[in-house]
């Protein structure tokens, strides 16, 4: 017999003995309460006659309906639902026995037991039970307080008196380690009520207060779907206190099984952009469908959209992930990381470069994509400035090289991912990725391949960003350097861009360009404020920010669209809309395209430059360093 079995064993057995001698004791004290004291000698023997089977049925019942499966140290109110029901069930059958049995037969006398004395042991009987298990859990949570009685117990204060305070409120009441100084919410009806026996103690403007007055240790924000006012108005109230901030997932979140209601997390730079989060659906059939069973290949796959395409792109089901990266640590990075995947998905990692034609061709002919994400590219706009040869060889050879391999392999779907710099743009790197929009564009009519462009602003928390530099910045005390005072600029989600990609790609068909409403661009400024603060630090103060001068290449101002040529349409998701494809002369746009890659193959940047002004694609490198003019339609 093993261990386990052993101690299940053992345990069920005190349960079945502690409640037999219960339902004896509740039976005794029926009778006595019921005759106030001894009864006389028919009752008894009423009494003695009964009592066995009483016993033996309540526990039989128990038994049956998994009463001793129940572990008398975690008992909750549902454990405390199914005993009452379980006793119930053998109190109706003595009550109809009692009803029903005729008076005038032999022995009715030992089988008509009063009516009050069967609710009244049903009453004790249920106490008895109740209060035992009751007990149990009581003298098992003192017993975790001891280890804790001369260790540190943190102390923490909830903000939001809600569903998911209360949630919080069961999940953190078990814990010996925590201490759960009460609630704060605005809401003027909740203040000074109890929930789940922690006290509202008053509105969110006490909390200075109530944190020192406490002492608190950490702050958990139990509003999942906090607004960026919320947010930013808890982050000033606790500017100078030394204490930590947490905020809880989505309900949505804990509902579908992701996470649970106690996975705290930091307060991030997501919750405070000038916009809710996009949650675009990813559960929709048809977007499942275009990628379940599917061969798919993601460039730059050790980049940071390229690894959150491969993480979300592997719960779609699909037959097998090539991850193609020239960057051999990035690519390792996350090939180890889908390795531990659960499904049957085949992850193949390459190191290839995608300059290089015939290489591609290998990748293409031994794995034979269905859906080709092409992520991969040099996007770093003061560095392409002075390397404009390598930007043009790596971004516009590299994707003809795999649009047309896609076609000549017939791959079903080709997703090419953009940016708001290819608008109007000013620097080389933008100028490169409006180019490949036209190749995508060119390819989009031809054969069977489905073609679509994803263009999207800045992605937070991305390789090479101005979040994770301004971080770098805080953490070596400052200065924190803002390019311009007016600098803006759209901002997205990692996983949100992600999101768009993959519905574009179940989208598109002839070269579309689809776009994101991603609100109104937001301040860098405002954005390196917010991030002192979320260091728990004090702009001007604890942490100084500079502005020193917009770099090569660089505008105030993105737009999504190019307002003169470009018209936006909806789709089917209601926050993706698609910019119809501007025609062009193949013919030409071929020989120009022709030329370019000789310009940069033989490193002539200024042929580079000419070329690209010719190309009509509003290249003007001149207008980075003045003040973009404001669209009517930016925020679209």
């Amino acid at each position: 017999m093993t261990p386990r079995l052993r101690f299940d064993l053992y345990t069920r057995t005190n349960q079945v003995i502690a409640d037999g001698l219960i339902f004896a004791t509740a039976f005794a004290l029926a009778y006595a309460i019921r005759f106030e004291g001894i009864p006389q000698w028919p009752f008894i023997k009423q009494f003695l006659f009964w009592l066995p089977y009483l016993v033996l049925l309540r526990l039989y019942v128990n038994w049956r309906t998994g009463i001793y499966r129940f572990i008398w140290r975690y008992v909750s109110l549902s454990d405390a639902m199914a005993i009452v029901r379980s006793l119930s069930m053998v109190t109706i059958v003595l009550l109809a026995v009692r009803i029903f049995y005729p008076s005038w037969l032999a022995f009715a006398s030992r089988f008509r037991i009063p009516l009050t004395v069967l609710a009244l042991e049903f009453l004790i009987s249920s106490m008895g039970c109740l209060g035992a298990r009751a007990l149990r859990r009581l003298l098992y949570q003192r017993q975790r307080e001891k280890p804790w009685s001369d260790g540190a117990i943190e102390r923490i204060l909830l903000i939001g008196a809600g569903r998911a305070g209360a949630m919080v409120v069961r999940e953190l009441a078990a814990r010996p380690e925590v201490k759960l100084i009460g609630f704060l919410d605005d809401d003027p009806k909740k203040i000074g009520s109890v929930i789940n026996g922690v006290r509202v103690l008053g509105s969110l403007d006490t909390l200075p207060s109530a944190v020192s007055r406490h002492e608190v240790d950490e702050v958990i924000i139990c509003i999942p779907r906090a607004s960026r006012a919320t947010l930013k108005r808890l982050w000033a109230l606790a500017d100078r206190l030394a204490v930590r901030m947490k905020i809880v997932p989505t309900l949505e979140e804990v509902l579908h099984g992701k996470v649970n209601i106690a996975t705290f997390r930091d307060v991030q730079m997501a919750d405070l952009l000038g916009r809710e989060t996009v949650e675009l659906p990813s559960e929709d059939p048809a977007v499942l469908d275009a990628y379940r069973g599917k061969r798919i290949l993601i460039t730059g796959a050790g980049g940071s959209i390229g690894s959150e395409l491969a993480t979300q792109l592997i719960e779609c089901g699909p037959e097998q992930l090539v991850l193609l990266d020239k960057d051999e640590n990035g690519l390792n990075d996350v090939y180890v990381r889908l390795g531990n995947h659960p499904g049957e998905c085949a992850v193949h990692p390459v190191v290839a470069d995608i300059r290089f034609p015939d290489r591609l061709r290998g990748v293409f002919s031994r794995f034979r994509p269905d859906v080709v994400f092409h992520a991969a590219a040099h996007k770093h706009v003061p560095l392409m400035e002075m390397n404009p040869s390598e930007a043009i060889s790596n971004n516009v050879i590299g994707t003809r090289n795999l649009v047309e391999l896609a076609r000549a392999f017939s791959a079903a779907r080709f997703v090419f991912i953009s940016t708001d710099k290819a608008v109007k743009p000013t620097s080389i790197m933008g100028a490169s990725k409006r180019v490949c929009e036209m190749i995508v564009q060119a390819e989009g009519g031809n054969g069977s391949t489905r073609f679509a462009c994803v263009r999207f602003g800045n992605v937070m928390g991305s390789r090479g960003s101005v979040i994770p530099l301004f971080q770098q910045q805080i953490a070596h005390g400052g200065p924190v350097t803002v390019t311009h005072p007016d600098v803006e600029r759209f901002l997205m989600t990692i996983p949100e861009a992600v999101r768009l990609v993959i519905q574009a790609g179940m989208l598109g068909t002839c070269g579309e360009i689809f776009i994101l409403d991603m609100g109104d661009p937001v301040p860098i400024l405002n954005l390196a404020r917010d991030l002192v603060e979320l260091s728990g630090l004090r702009p001007g103060h604890d942490i100084q920010i500079e502005t020193t001068h917009l770099r090569p290449g660089e505008k105030l101002t993105e737009e999504l669209i190019d307002g003169a040529t470009e018209t936006l349409a909806p789709t089917r998701f209601g926050k993706i809309r698609m910019v119809a494809s501007r025609s062009s002369d193949p013919r030409t746009f071929s020989t120009q395209l022709e030329e370019l890659e000789r310009a940069a193959l033989c490193e002539s940047s200024e042929d580079i430059y000419r070329i690209l002004r010719e190309l009509g694609i509003g290249f003007d490198p001149e207008l980075g360093q003045r003040p973009a003019p404001q669209a009517a339609d930016r925020g679209t």
